[in-house]
């Protein structure tokens, strides 16, 4: 049993599909021309990169001049909010405040970000969340002010999967900008949304948006922003003319080819995601049945991916669970890899509503398209037995 390897936590990141790593393969070795190089090894990477950008651009439905290839997502998102503030704070009267919206429940990308910004004197506003994980869009129209530039809201939580209503943000702020002096720009982190939900920009209503290479079956190192065009930003990076002078440095190009090969495969089929259900549906009922354990997040469906469950297990402490869980052959989280490493309890669970000893006690389980019905029978078999071990070591 222990020699088993059963991965739960695609919402970490995703093993680099097969098809993407073999079209990613000759510009690790054969093709190594610098795109910059006006030779044909130049060109042939070069083209390689416009193909890449059709992809994208194609999956996004918008410019091919909208795409700006950066080396993650945690990037794109320093480029959305930093990059715009810089360009607007060039347009501002001298004393005209800044103003930007966004969620208690963001990736560390965004929240971070933001944190920082306000130690340079821009304001801030948190929208809080229900037990379901999403905002009140009423909340959204209370916080917008004349000073307001940027919203900033997560289309999918990576911890617990609540979706929000991006399309219904998009219509409030473009009414909003009706009426304003200036425009509010809507920016969407969508790397968990991507492999499941539509992310077509003008449905969306989206100023900018970012996606990852790894969460898709793609490579790490490698995300993608897209600007609407006429949105002002500046470089973080600057240096050379790359990627529309927005992020200097040789491009990647292997790592760009697999985003857009991964991006390419994405189908969002209904039947894909019936399965998923399935499965989760079958995760879900069998977890409840252990005494004191709780489902955190949205319950219906158009709330939620279908991949993500989140759990809170009274009495068990979650690194123990996911250690012992580890050391059964089966990887799975107490949220995000990003802050894996941290003691605080997830800011996610306590927005929501959690306590802290609920929070600690959470097990995040998110499949994937290699997921089957043998891996999670496996899992709810050794669960129980994890569980109430655990809860007699604790003492509870």
């Amino acid at each position: 049993m222990k020699n088993r390897k059963i991965y739960f936590d695609y919402a970490a990141t995703t093993p680099l599909d097969g098809a993407v790593f073999r079209k990613m393969m000759p510009y690790l070795k054969e093709k190594y021309g610098n795109p910059s190089s006006i030779h044909k090894f130049g060109q042939e990477t070069s083209q390689a990169i416009d193909t890449s950008r059709e992809q994208v651009a194609k999956f996004l439905g918008c410019k091919l001049s909208e795409i700006v290839f950066t080396g993650s997502a945690s990037e794109s998102d320093n480029l959305a909010i930093r990059g715009l503030l810089k360009a607007l704070k060039q347009r501002k009267r001298t004393g005209e405040g800044v103003h930007i919206i966004t969620s208690q429940i963001e990736h560390k990308a965004v929240l971070e970000t933001c944190k920082d910004l306000e130690k340079e004197g821009i304001k801030v506003s948190y929208l809080p969340v229900g037990p379901d994980g999403l905002i009140n869009l009423d909340d959204l129209k209370a916080e917008i002010i004349p000073e307001t530039d940027l919203v900033s809201i997560m289309y999918a939580n990576n911890e617990m999967g609540a979706v929000q209503p991006i399309k219904k943000i998009g219509r409030i702020i473009a009414e909003a900008n009706k009426n304003k002096e200036h425009k509010i720009y809507f920016h969407s982190d969508a790397v968990q949304a991507a492999n499941w939900l539509s992310c077509r920009v003008n449905e969306l209503g989206v100023d900018l948006l970012t996606l990852s290479g790894h969460k898709i079956y793609g490579p790490k190192g490698v995300g993608v922003l897209y600007v609407r065009e006429g949105t002002p930003i500046s470089p973080l990076i600057t240096g050379g003319d790359q990627e529309g002078r927005l992020r200097a440095g040789t491009e990647n190009v292997a790592g760009i080819v697999g985003m857009g090969e991964a991006i390419s495969k994405i189908r969002n089929p209904k039947s894909e995601i019936r399965k998923m259900e399935v499965l989760r549906k079958k995760i879900v009922e069998g977890v409840l049945k252990i005494e004191e354990s709780k489902l955190n997040g949205p319950i219906k469906k158009e709330n939620r991916l279908p991949n993500i469950a989140n759990f809170s297990f009274k009495g068990v402490e979650g690194e123990g669970l996911v250690i012992s869980l580890d050391q059964e052959g089966v990887a799975a989280s107490t949220g995000s890899a990003c802050t894996s490493r941290e003691l605080k309890p997830s800011h996610v669970l306590i927005a929501m509503g959690l306590s802290e000893l609920e929070a600690h006690s959470s097990l995040r389980i998110s499949l994937g398209k290699y997921t089957t019905i043998k891996e999670i029978d496996y899992f709810l078999r050794i669960l129980p037995k994890i569980v109430e071990r655990l809860r007699k070591i604790s003492g509870r």
